[in-house]
C-alpha cells in the first residue's frame, strides 16, 4: 500500500489551487449573486488542460484517471468556489461518452469536453421517479431516423451553461418484472419541444436548478449512447464517479471551512488570550479535522478503485456519505468558531451552508446510501 501522490498529482494539485486561490470565495458569491457562471475560472482551468485530465489522450486530454479529476475538483473547492458541473460534464458524461459511445460520438464529444469548452448537463431525476429509476417514466419512441421524448426531469444542474443535456429515458418496458428500460440520448438544450423552468432554492451557487419539460423532442437516432433498452446499466458506470466527485466537493468546502476556522481562532483573542487556546473551540475543530480527512481517505480509495477497473460501488457511496457529514460538521463548526462573525457576508461561511446541506442529499440522498449499505456490505435483506 502506498499513500503518497505522484509528483505529478502533487503538482496538479498545486497548479489548480494557485488558479483557483486567484478567485476566491468572493468571486464565488459575486458570480452566484449576479446570474454569474465561474466562467472566467472555468476557461483558465481549462486553458491549462485541467477540466480534460480524464479524458483519453487521443481525443486531446491528460490521459489520467478519476483520481486526478478529483483533486482539481477538491482543490477548487477548497480555494471556496467549488463548481457542481464538474461533476456532472467531466465525470459523468465525458466517462459515459468514453465507455459507451460510438466511435463517431467520441470524436464529436470527447475532445471538446477535453478543452473545457463542452459543458453537458445530465437528467436522470424525475418528480415520481426519485432514487427510483425503475420507475422513469420521459419516453423515447422510435419513429424512422429518430426518436421522440416526451416527459419532465426534476432537479437538473446548469441547463442555462451547458449546450446540451444527456438524458436517460425509458424506451421499453421489462414484460417479466414490469420495469422500464432505459437508454440514454444526447439531446442539444436548444432543440424545439424541449423548455426549462427555473427552481427557486436557497443556495448560493452559481449553477442553478431546471425543470426539463420535452414536448415531442425530436433527437436523431446517432445520439442514442450505448445500446438502447440497456441504458440502466450503462448509466451506474457514471454513478460511481458522481459520488466520488461529490465526494470531492465536499471535502475540499470542508477545508475552505477549517481554514477559515483556523485562522480566525489564531487572531481572535478573548480574555488575553487567542481562542485557540480554549478547548471548547479547539477541540470540536480537530474532531472535525479527523472526520474529514478519514472522508477524504475513502473518495481516493474510490477513485483508485475505480481507476483501476476494480469494484468501487461500496467505497463510493462510503466516501460520498462521510465527506458529505464531514463537511457540514466541519462548516457549522466554523461558523460557531466564529460568533456571530460566522453569519456575516465578509467572513465567507454561511453562505456555503445550502451547499453543504446539499450535498448530504445529493447527488444521492445520505438514507439510500445506507440502504446501499445494508443490502450491499452487510447482507441484510433490501431495506425498501
Amino acid at each position: 500500500m502506498d499513500f503518497r501522490e505522484t509528483e505529478e498529482q502533487i503538482m496538479l494539485r498545486q497548479a489548480v489551487s494557485g488558479i483557483a486561490s486567484k478567485y476566491g470565495h468572493s468571486y464565488y458569491v459575486e458570480q452566484s449573486r449576479s446570474g454569474g457562471k465561474q466562467q472566467e475560472l472555468w476557461d483558465e482551468l481549462a486553458a491549462s488542460g485541467f477540466l480534460g485530465v480524464s479524458v483519453p489522450e487521443r481525443w486531446g486530454g491528460g490521459g489520467m484517471g478519476l483520481t486526478e479529476l478529483s483533486i482539481v475538483c477538491e482543490e477548487v473547492a477548497a480555494a471556496g468556489c467549488p463548481i457542481l458541473l464538474l461533476v456532472v460534464s467531466p465525470a459523468i458524461c465525458a466517462t459515459l461518452i468514453d465507455k459507451f459511445g460510438t466511435e463517431a460520438q467520441q470524436e464529436k464529444w470527447l475532445p471538446r469536453f477535453a478543452t473545457g469548452e463542452l459543458k453537458m448537463a445530465f437528467a436522470i431525476t424525475e418528480p415520481d421517479a426519485g432514487s427510483n429509476s425503475h420507475n422513469i417514466s420521459t419516453t423515447a419512441t422510435k419513429d424512422g431516423d429518430v426518436y421522440r421524448l416526451n416527459g419532465t426531469k426534476y432537479y437538473i444542474s446548469g441547463c442555462d451553461d451547458a449546450e446540451a443535456v444527456l438524458v436517460v429515458t425509458r424506451t421499453s418496458v421489462d414484460e417479466a418484472t414490469g420495469h422500464g428500460k432505459l437508454s440514454l440520448f444526447v439531446v442539444d438544450l436548444e432543440s424545439a419541444g424541449l423548455s426549462k423552468t427555473l427552481i427557486p432554492v436557497e443556495i448560493t451557487a452559481p449553477e442553478k436548478q431546471f425543470t426539463l419539460f420535452f414536448d415531442n423532442v425530436q433527437v436523431p437516432k446517432d445520439r442514442l449512447l450505448g445500446v438502447e433498452g440497456e441504458g440502466l446499466r450503462e448509466v451506474f458506470f457514471g454513478l460511481n464517479p458522481e459520488r466520488i466527485m461529490s465526494a470531492a466537493i465536499a471535502v475540499g468546502v470542508g477545508s475552505y471551512a477549517l481554514s477559515k476556522a483556523a485562522d480566525y481562532a489564531r487572531d481572535r483573542s478573548v480574555w488575553g488570550v487567542p481562542i485557540a487556546r480554549h478547548q471548547g473551540l479547539s477541540h470540536p475543530l480537530a474532531k472535525s479535522k479527523v472526520e474529514l480527512e478519514l472522508a477524504k481517505l475513502m473518495y481516493q480509495k474510490a477513485a483508485w478503485a475505480y481507476d483501476n477497473d476494480m469494484e468501487a460501488g461500496e467505497a463510493a457511496n462510503m466516501s460520498k456519505y462521510a465527506a458529505a457529514e464531514a463537511a457540514f460538521t466541519c462548516l457549522d463548526q466554523a461558523i460557531q468558531t466564529h460568533g456571530g462573525n460566522g453569519m456575516a457576508t465578509e467572513y465567507g461561511l454561511a453562505d456555503l451552508w445550502g451547499m453543504a446541506r446539499l450535498l448530504r442529499i445529493a447527488p444521492v440522498s445520505r438514507e439510500m446510501i445506507l440502504n446501499f449499505v445494508v443490502q450491499h456490505s452487510l447482507g441484510l435483506p433490501k431495506p425498501y
